[in-house]
């Protein structure tokens, strides 16, 4: 009986001391409820190099129209035709059919935990390569968040469509930009939702480059995690194959 009483003492500080989500997390996590997530890479098949490898090329003979083209598109999508692709129409379409193929590939499992610091201030604390975003602190006052490299702007918010990367998805972005005499930092953290409500999101990226232009630091993270506490706990990674039923023994026969 000695261990039950400060149990339920620390159940009710717990429950007391509980605050009301961010509108940026509600949905995606609950305070201090641990979430399975899954660091990985979008794949689309192997096929599809033959005809980015024909881009690449295009794009070396003429830069200059290349960086003009590429940077009116969409971000994270395919680009849209034009013959100077290096792409017939048939090949084009032979590309975006292999694209829509692509799947998320799970390469690391991390845990993530949504808590509240000092004040009105929030963190996602993570394991693994995901560690770094236990350094990002929000503030639900400013809706801002704040990485050691400075305070993250608010962006606009995210409506990708099913082309994107990702496929369809909404969330909430901020950037931190600062160029100096040393060179140029950009921090990007983005995360939502997919559209079939099944998945959440983290997206993070951090880029420093020196005054020569030579990338000093370049890195990228997608995390996925399911969505609702249920599946949370018992959450089986996607593209695992289930156990493989045990052959039936076969009854012995009585002499």
């Amino acid at each position: 009986m000695k261990f039950h009483a400060p149990l339920v003492a620390f159940s009710l500080v717990a429950s007391l001391s509980a605050a009301e989500v961010p509108k940026v997390f509600a949905g995606l996590f609950e305070q201090d409820v641990p979430v399975k997530g899954q660091i990985g890479v979008v794949m689309p098949p192997p096929e599809i190099e033959k005809y980015v490898a024909k881009v690449e090329a295009s794009a070396r003979k003429d830069p200059k129209w290349f960086r003009e083209f590429s940077g009116q598109a969409k971000s994270g999508a395919p680009l849209p035709y034009d013959e100077r692709l290096g792409l017939t129409k048939a090949e084009y379409d032979e590309y975006l059919a292999l694209w829509e193929k692509r799947e998320f590939r799970p390469m690391e499992q991390v845990m993530l935990l949504l808590r509240q610091s000092s004040g009105d201030t929030w963190c996602i604390t993570s394991t693994g390569a995901a560690s770094v975003f236990s350094t990002l602190r929000y503030t639900a006052k400013t809706d801002l968040f704040r990485s050691p490299n400075g305070e993250m702007k608010r962006l606009d918010d995210i409506k990708a469509d099913s082309s994107s990367i990702l496929g369809a998805w909404s969330g909430f972005e901020w950037k931190f930009e600062e160029e100096t005499g040393l060179g140029k930092i950009k921090e990007n953290f983005a995360l939502g939702r997919l559209a079939d409500q099944k998945y959440g999101l983290i997206v993070y990226r951090a880029q420093e480059l020196s005054t020569e232009g030579t990338r000093l630091l370049d890195k990228s993270l997608i995390v996925r995690f399911s969505l609702g506490k249920a599946s949370q706990a018992k959450e089986t990674a996607p593209g695992a194959k289930p156990p493989a039923a045990k052959p039936a023994t076969k009854a012995k026969s009585k002499k």
